[in-house]
């Protein structure tokens, strides 16, 4: 029997800056995972997305458009065709349809760095460190729960 083969990717919302932590728009930290299973990535996924990158973004295999919230939001570069109200709500209709046939598991971690940083005056953890440690902790437990062994792919910060 073979067994199940995961990946988690991840990304954060926010900083891991402390300083910034008093304005209100700067106070939290999230990490999300989100994980599938390996196979389901191989066989559908990959070209599904893939597909609607290059349907709406002209993406390229060499120069792969990255799907970033706030860049799709503010519908900046390669994300300006979105200005066009029918080319987003067709964008919007095929991604939200993916997420509904897609079978997946969302882990998200949310930390107030204010609090953190009030309760945690002399010893004080990372706040990103915190939140990766915690969430590869319920990963960890997902792949057990499920008999399954998986890999972290995490996003590349700074083109590290």
């Amino acid at each position: 029997m073979m067994v199940p083969s995961y990946r988690i990717y991840i990304d954060e919302v926010g900083t891991s800056d402390l300083k910034s932590s008093k304005d209100p728009n700067h106070r939290f930290l999230c990490l999300t995972g989100v994980i599938f299973e390996l196979d389901s990535i191989r066989s559908s996924i990959h070209t599904e997305i893939e597909s609607i990158k290059l349907k709406y973004f002209d993406s390229h295999p060499d120069d792969p458009v990255i799907l970033h919230r706030k860049e799709i939001i503010n519908k900046k570069y390669p994300f300006h065709n979105l200005k066009n109200k029918d080319v987003d709500n067709a964008f919007s209709a095929e991604l939200l349809e993916l997420f509904q046939k897609w079978d997946y598991t969302v882990i998200s971690v949310l930390i107030d760095k204010y609090e953190h940083q009030q309760k945690y005056a002399t010893w004080r953890y990372d706040p990103y460190h915190y939140c990766m440690e915690i969430i590869l902790e319920r990963y960890y437990r997902f792949l057990m729960d499920n008999g399954a062994v998986g890999d972290v792919m995490v996003e590349s910060r700074g083109g590290k």
